[in-house]
């Protein structure tokens, strides 16, 4: 499958927001309660929750985040 590099920022966006959304929902889902009967779905359910946050912001903070590195960096 190829995609036009003209969607490059919300491609970008989905997956940036895809994994660290399945990753940190995880991680927040055990520590908030361990591995308990259920945890599967129960996390399950919070990365869908997670993802469709993470999604919207990625593609809104991305660009103001790519402009403040390229101002703390030098040539």
């Amino acid at each position: 499958m190829i995609i036009k590099r003209k969607y490059e920022r919300i491609v970008f966006a989905f997956v940036m927001s895809f994994i660290m959304s399945f990753i940190m929902s995880f991680v927040i889902t055990f520590i908030n309660l361990g591995f308990i009967d259920g945890f599967i779905l129960i996390w399950l359910e919070a990365w869908v929750k997670a993802f469709f946050v993470a999604f919207p912001v990625i593609t809104i903070i991305s660009p103001l985040v790519k402009f403040l590195v390229h101002k703390l960096l030098k040539d």
